[in-house]
């Protein structure tokens, strides 16, 4: 006999006792504590606090990471369970998924870690208008569920290939025809969910599209922290192709990596800013980590600086927008951008798509180079020289990041302490995400826990690039000894 019994769970307890928690972008843990009964009940409570009604389609899409179809398995499971549909989407970037979702007014789960190591893993939510909020997450953490004794797994079922093309048509329908007709591009293609759809986009606005490094084994890409191995790969084959500019993404394909022609990658908050004004920005959110450069540029009426994570970015710019901006964007300093309002641009409309997104950054900043005529490498001239740097360290226990950022904020004399050997003096502090210290000679050090994974991140601001680097390998190497 099918015991049809049902097993009673607390998220908050689940959360404790599997280690799988929200983070920054989604709930992620190790992929060995991602098991199917955790999978299903948080998609389970999800369900609970959209209250879709009974037939509702809930679009359902994966990346490229080994353990992804599994995990998605047990949410199509909980889909099922709770009388909807899952509309599975197959392998696509997260922004096609909520884009898709959007237009349809639909709710979406996407099964991604995104660039988080190998062996952890990630579920995203979102309702239809947008991601959830961090009182949806709240919301979640509280929520009870009831998982049967029996999942009901099955096999994914065929993907519907309609969101791909709707994402892909978004900007075909935007950016004119032949836009980037005669540029060579390499694209590092790795484990990208958007290998194929980007390639088929690129050569669609005109560009020769050159593949690079393709693989069938997942590589996280972190693009605030590119691997020397993959920056000096980049060099190599932009001396070997001559290229106009080589791309990439990370794994979901919501953070870009653009270098240049001489394969040197762009900073991602350089990238945000440079593409708020070629899509005629009005008002800009942004978190505290994001170069100065964006004010001091001046091109933005609105500007408003927010956490890190993009829930808080859409906070920012819904604020935004309730103040009565209009043209509102946002990006993160990893390169995501969002599209907080309709723009406008050469008579052609953009609709809004509050989640970030490594595509549209891409594409901007290849049709700003053709527009004025200059190499990849030129554009970030027009910007004042402010430069950034990020580094990590990596199996940094979270709660000894957050006794180091207490200790250092307070009092004086330890942050003085601790700046000595770089040779600074803190003018203030911002406490808004991390410890956020202002240099009395205008440099920047930033140090954040990182929100997905057991690192402690450092950023640091100044005026010449190697300064931002060895500002940041010596505040390193500091936590490292303090």
């Amino acid at each position: 006999m099918t015991d049809t019994s049902n097993t009673t769970f607390v998220i908050q307890h689940l959360m404790d006792s599997s280690g799988v928690r929200f983070g920054t972008s989604g709930a992620r843990g190790l992929v060995a504590d991602m098991s199917a009964e955790v999978c299903y009940a948080y998609t389970a409570a999800f369900l609970q606090i959209i209250a879709a009604p009974p037939g509702s389609r809930i679009a359902l899409g994966i990346d490229l990471r080994p353990s992804s179809p599994d995990i998605a398995r047990a949410c199509a499971a909980a889909i099922r369970q709770a009388g909807l549909v899952a509309d599975f989407c197959g392998v696509l970037p997260t922004p096609a998924l909520a884009f898709h979702a959007q237009e349809n007014g639909i709710a979406a789960i996407m099964v991604t870690g995104s660039h988080i190591p190998f062996d952890r893993n990630g579920i995203k939510f979102y309702r239809a208008e947008g991601e959830i909020t961090k009182a949806d997450e709240a919301g979640i953490s509280g929520a009870t569920v009831a998982l049967p004794a029996d999942l009901g797994l099955a096999e994914l079922p065929v993907p519907n290939q309609a969101a791909k093309q709707r994402y892909i048509d978004r900007y075909l329908d935007f950016f004119p025809r032949n836009a980037l007709a005669g540029m060579r591009l390499g694209f590092y293609e790795h484990s990208s969910v958007a290998r194929d759809l980007l390639n088929e986009l690129l050569r669609g606005l005109g560009a020769e599209v050159i593949s690079l490094g393709r693989t069938d084994q997942f590589v996280p890409i972190d693009t605030e922290a590119v691997a020397e191995a993959d920056l000096q790969q980049a060099r190599r084959w932009a001396a070997e192709h001559r290229f106009d500019a080589i791309l990439s993404t990370d794994g979901d394909a919501d953070r870009p990596l653009l270098g240049d022609e001489r394969g040197d990658y762009l900073r991602g908050d350089v990238v945000g800013i440079l593409c708020a004004q070629t899509l005629g920005a009005e008002a800009v959110a942004t978190p505290v980590s994001s170069n100065t450069a964006l004010e001091k540029c001046g091109a933005f009426a609105h500007l408003a600086r927010t956490r890190i994570g993009s829930p808080y970015v859409i906070e920012g710019m819904e604020k935004l927008i309730q103040g009565g901006a209009r043209h509102v964007v946002g990006f993160e300093a990893n390169g995501g951008f969002l599209v907080g309002s309709t723009l406008e641009k050469n008579g052609h409309q953009l609709h809004p798509l509050p989640t970030r997104d490594a595509v549209l950054p891409i594409i901007a900043l290849l049709v700003l180079a053709r527009e004025r005529g200059v190499p990849v490498s030129q554009l970030p001239a027009s910007l004042p020289p402010r430069f950034t740097a990020s580094d990590r360290i990596q199996n940094f226990a979270t709660e000894k990041s957050r006794q180091l950022i207490q200790q250092l904020a307070e009092p004086d004399a330890a942050l003085r302490g601790f700046l000595a050997p770089l040779s600074v003096e803190p003018a203030r502090i911002d406490q808004t995400d991390g410890l956020r210290i202002t240099l009395t000679n205008d440099e920047i050090l930033h140090l954040r826990p990182s929100g997905n994974a057991p690192e402690l991140r450092c950023y640091a601001e100044a005026a010449s690039q190697a300064r931002a680097n060895e500002l940041a390998n010596v505040c390193l190497r500091r936590v490292q000894d303090y």
